[in-house]
């Protein structure tokens, strides 16, 4: 008979408890995975193909921009040249016509900058409005605004240039700032965020402190919509540096020029000229160097996009 004070032997550890947190996370650092799932070959490959294919022009132009004129056209393109020629083409790029590419970033930045911030805090206030109040119109206005995404931008191009020669703001900067302050997409992307981060009850209670409109939206909408506003103002920021055809209508002076509308500019010359007065490594250069900040502002704000931001400001 087996005695009361025995012990029965202790069972397996994979079956008593699952693993600890620590060993959880040391086989999450080693393999990459939660413990328990695989990784999947096909989607492995088909990740590896998808961004060799979006990196592989940024090497090409990496590439290009160590290589002169004649090495572009004599060396195999996705490969180094025996002569390393980056300085020489970046000194160019800098000082030819006394230095107008630093005038065109100068405006680049300015436009870019602007533009994006004003565009963001535009379409959170009007994004934060459709979601938390109820007025008269809201489902008109707001159709308004998702058909509006429908309309490409360059139809708009030509009624825009019409309304600003009126109003005299051709060949100035607001002629690209102020149209670029409209984002529509941005708006409906805002209610969205806005619907589904802020809490009713939380605004509630901060009116009933006695806090006012614009201060719960500044306050507490805005920072709690913070991921979303981050995105909306890298999508304008985009938008704004590559656009290309609002300068090239609404600007004729150089000097106002920016990177997109100069560096075309640049390569017309040199196709213009041609032979030894060609300039094509000076212009892949400067295609390289324009799209440096856009990476730098990729990779410092994707730190804001995070969740969970409201955790802990309400109580269920």
């Amino acid at each position: 008979m087996t005695s009361l004070l025995e012990k029965p032997a202790p069972a397996s550890r994979s079956a008593a408890a699952p693993e600890s947190p620590r060993e959880t996370r040391r086989a999450k650092r080693h393999t990459g995975l939660p413990p328990g799932e695989k990784r999947s070959t096909v989607l492995t490959v088909a990740l590896w193909v998808a961004a060799g294919y979006f990196l592989l022009p940024l090497f090409w132009l990496v590439v290009s921009s160590t290589k002169d004129n004649s090495g572009l056209f004599s060396s195999f393109g996705l490969w180094f040249d025996d002569e390393f020629h980056l300085f020489d083409n970046l000194a160019t790029l800098f000082t030819q016509q006394n230095g107008v590419f630093v005038r065109w970033i100068g405006n680049t930045v300015l436009y870019a900058g602007v533009s994006a911030v004003g565009a963001a805090f535009l379409a959170a206030a009007a994004g934060y409005a459709f979601a938390k109040y109820s007025f008269r119109g809201k489902k008109l206005l707001f159709a308004i605004v998702l058909g509006s995404i429908m309309i490409p931008t360059t139809a708009l191009a030509i009624p825009t240039y019409l309304l600003f020669a009126e109003a005299g703001l051709t060949n100035t900067a607001w002629a690209i700032i102020v149209p670029s302050l409209v984002s529509p997409f941005g708006v409906y992307l805002m209610r969205i965020y806005a619907e589904e981060s802020i809490p009713d009850s939380l605004i509630e209670a901060a009116r009933i402190d006695g806090a006012g409109e614009f201060r719960i939206f500044a306050q507490i909408g805005l920072r709690i919509m913070v991921p979303g506003f981050i995105t909306v103002l890298l999508f304008a920021l985009v938008a704004t540096w590559n656009n290309y055809f609002l300068p090239l209508i609404m600007l004729s002076d150089p000097s106002l020029f920016p990177l997109t509308l100069g560096l075309a500019q640049l390569q017309a010359a040199s196709e213009a000229g041609g032979g030894a007065s060609a300039q094509f490594s000076t212009v892949i250069t400067g295609s390289l160097v324009s799209i440096l900040p856009l990476m730098i502002a990729f990779l410092y704000l994707q730190r804001y996009w995070q969740s969970g931001l409201t955790t802990g400001g309400t109580k269920e």
